[in-house]
């Protein structure tokens, strides 16, 4: 399909680098694609960047057929505009699609108005120490009827926006607290996929952790309340006694790309990485015997986010010493230093926009 262009007459005014905030200040354009039931995804389109409208009864609103994905575009020291295995993000958006029953989208499709989109604004691509442009595909169902049923009518979106670090703290420990009151996703459930309704059924955690002074929650499982999840928005990782240790994907986990290009990069370098049940019994063991080592959560925003304790019960679980752990520095030196065209791309992850 052509991608129509239709550019805006209205330029706005670039953020200051040294200020950017995730998820305040977006780009130009923005690329839109629709669907019908009989005739698919048509009119692609590159256009200027504005509010939707949407119909009151759109069937989004009312019975949550929304997913989304989460990518970056980096610069270069050279100038070069970098994306870190956007093919991978395009195939977990579509099997978040098939779980919500929101029809396939042709990924090379989804890759080219994406590259599309990122030449027309490449001027909003950040070039300061850290920073990068957060990259929003998601897909809505627009059809104007109530009465649960599957949508025939859908949009996919993708927004841009340069930003800065997501944790204020930068990559310095963070504080977690692990929460056994509510649950965020179930085996059998959408907890796997990029879900709208997971993040909003994360909200009430995330808020009385924040509350009592935490960054973020880390979620144990919705059925024994016992084996870890994830934290906040990212996989978590725990290494003992020389062990990398991360929750095994159970349909209930989302799979997440920097958790991949994690566990392949420890792979490589000889480290034992083992996926499996790991329960906040065996954690507090681990700290109580003297052998949890370092902890770290890896996620698009964050790529490598240093855990420096934990609160369970009341009680304190620290990670190491509760500093940044040379597995999480590594990590994050490795992975940044690929992502900006730094380091030697041994896994040929990285794309270049042009």
């Amino acid at each position: 399909m052509k991608i129509k262009m239709t550019l805006t007459d209205s330029p706005k005014q670039k953020p200051d680098e040294a200020d950017l905030k995730f998820g305040k200040n977006f780009t130009d354009h923005m690329f839109v694609m629709d669907y019908t039931e009989g005739r698919g995804w048509h009119d692609p389109e590159i256009k200027p960047y504005a509010p939707l409208t949407l119909d009151p009864s759109a069937m989004v609103l009312h019975y949550g057929q929304a997913v989304f994905e989460g990518l970056k575009c980096y610069r270069a020291d050279d100038g070069r505009l970098l994306l870190f295995r956007p093919e991978m993000n395009f195939k977990r958006l579509n099997a978040s699609d098939e779980r919500l029953c929101i029809p396939y989208i042709d990924e090379e499709t989804a890759l080219r108005g994406l590259n599309e989109l990122l030449i027309t604004d490449k001027e909003w691509v950040p070039s300061a120490e850290g920073t990068t442009l957060y990259i929003r595909p998601f897909v809505i169902a627009t059809e104007p009827a109530l009465g649960v049923h599957i949508s025939s009518k859908y949009s996919f979106i993708i927004i841009l926006n340069p930003v800065g670090a997501y944790y204020p703290e930068g990559l310095k420990p963070t504080k977690i607290l692990i929460e056994d009151e509510y649950v965020r996703a179930v085996k059998g459930g959408v907890g796997f996929a990029k879900a709208s309704g997971n993040y909003a059924a994360s909200l009430k955690g995330q808020q009385k952790a924040q509350r009592q002074g935490f960054t973020q929650t880390m979620w144990l499982d919705g059925v024994h309340r016992r084996f870890i999840e994830e934290v906040g928005t990212s996989n978590v990782f725990f290494k003992i006694a020389g062990e990398i240790i991360t929750p095994a994907l159970s349909g209930s986990i989302l799979p997440g790309i920097t958790r991949d290009s994690s566990i392949r990069l420890l792979k490589s370098w000889g480290l034992k990485v083992t996926e499996c049940a790991f329960s906040v019994d065996e954690l507090a063991d681990a700290f109580e015997k003297g052998t949890l080592e370092e902890s770290f959560a890896t996620g698009t925003a964050t790529c490598v986010s240093p855990i420096g304790e934990f609160s369970w019960n009341g009680k304190k679980i620290i990670a190491g010493d509760g500093g940044i752990g040379e597995i999480s520095k590594r990590l994050f030196d490795t992975l940044t230093g690929i992502q900006y065209g730094r380091l030697e791309d041994e896994f040929g992850w990285v794309k270049e926009v042009k």
